[in-house]
């Protein structure tokens, strides 16, 4: 995955959103601005003429199968019917169809696209905003999306990748192995191989049994809830899967692991959470091997992603602070 986004790539992506804009009924004035450039680039599309505006995510090549963008699809279609959280909705285009396949303008491959509506927010921050409070509400938001999923039955021809600790930081590492973490020492490894090592004891003892297992959102990071006024609202169930339940709340506090008020945000999540959903102590021992496994996930992800903005600012020294992560763990 190493060097996908190169400035040609991205330049080429801008291209093909801005020509594909007929699709969903906006005119040929319409432009692309690039939103977003992760695992996916997500551009907003803007129709000077009608006043609309989208946004339109080009999909990471390799990483999904169709029939995991369509599945992925149905699940936010059946949260929007049921009123369980505010996400935008999927849009289709002229066709009637919700995903394409989009030529590039270059001649380079072609890409998968799902076209949502745009929705207002900001993306709440340590600097600007009360996370305590935030993650408070995220607690019973993710609550309400547990309960959704342990009662809607699963379409046929669902599929969506299984978030085990194989498929994090195992033998299938879907986003890289950790051996390949930016920078990492000798020293650095054998601290990840034994805090790996627990973290498998420890999720096998816990096991996958349906009350601690199940469909989740499974990236509901800062970047992927918007504020908007009282409202918080959740975008991008692009990494939705099958994993532990408080995986989600590891996942939260993505890139923020060692901020000092990370124990105030983790309390009112679970007190939040709690007031619809019961944990047992067995569910709270296992938080800490959560969150160190999506620590080292992410460290995998930034050095298969290393041509990301976001790779680049963090670099090996969010390796290092895996590290003490994982001594920390280990010692506890």
């Amino acid at each position: 995955m190493t060097g996908e986004y190169s400035p040609a790539v991205v330049a080429d992506l801008s291209s093909m959103a801005t020509a594909a804009a007929p699709l969903w009924g906006l005119s040929p004035k319409t432009t692309a601005t690039l939103m977003s450039l992760s695992e996916n680039a997500t551009f907003r599309l803007d129709d000077p003429d009608s006043g609309r505006r989208l946004s339109l995510r080009l999909h990471r090549q390799g990483y999904h199968r169709t029939e995991e963008i369509r599945s992925e699809l149905m699940w936010i279609n059946a949260l929007r019917q049921k009123k369980i959280i505010d996400t935008p909705a999927a849009l289709p285009g002229r066709d009637g169809d919700i995903l394409h396949v989009l030529p590039s303008p270059a001649g380079l491959a072609p890409r998968r696209a799902v076209a949502f509506d745009f929705v207002p927010g900001d993306m709440p921050t340590p600097d600007d905003h009360d996370l305590s409070h935030w993650f408070s509400t995220l607690g019973a938001l993710t609550a309400r999306l547990h309960d959704h999923t342990q009662s809607w039955p699963l379409p046929n021809g669902f599929v969506r990748k299984r978030w085990d600790v194989s498929a994090m930081i195992g033998e299938v590492s879907y986003w890289g192995p950790w051996q390949a973490s930016l920078g990492l020492s000798a020293e650095g490894r054998r601290i990840f191989q034994r805090a790996t090592d627990r973290i498998h004891t420890t999720m096998a003892a816990y096991g996958t049994a349906s009350d601690r297992f199940g469909l989740i959102h499974a990236d509901l990071r800062l970047s992927n809830l918007l504020v908007d006024g009282d409202a918080l609202r959740v975008i991008d169930f692009d990494d939705s899967g099958l994993s532990w339940f408080l995986y989600d709340f590891a996942a939260a506090i993505s890139f923020h692991e060692q901020h000092p008020d990370v124990h105030l945000w983790e309390a009112a999540w679970l007190d939040s959470y709690q007031q619809l959903r019961r944990l047992s102590p067995q569910d709270l021992a296992v938080l800490p091997a959560l969150k160190m496994a999506r620590r080292l996930l992410l460290t995998a992800w930034l050095a298969s992603h290393s041509e990301i903005p976001l790779a680049q600012e963090l670099g090996s020294d969010y390796t290092s602070g895996t590290a003490e992560l994982a001594e920390a763990f280990l010692s506890a």
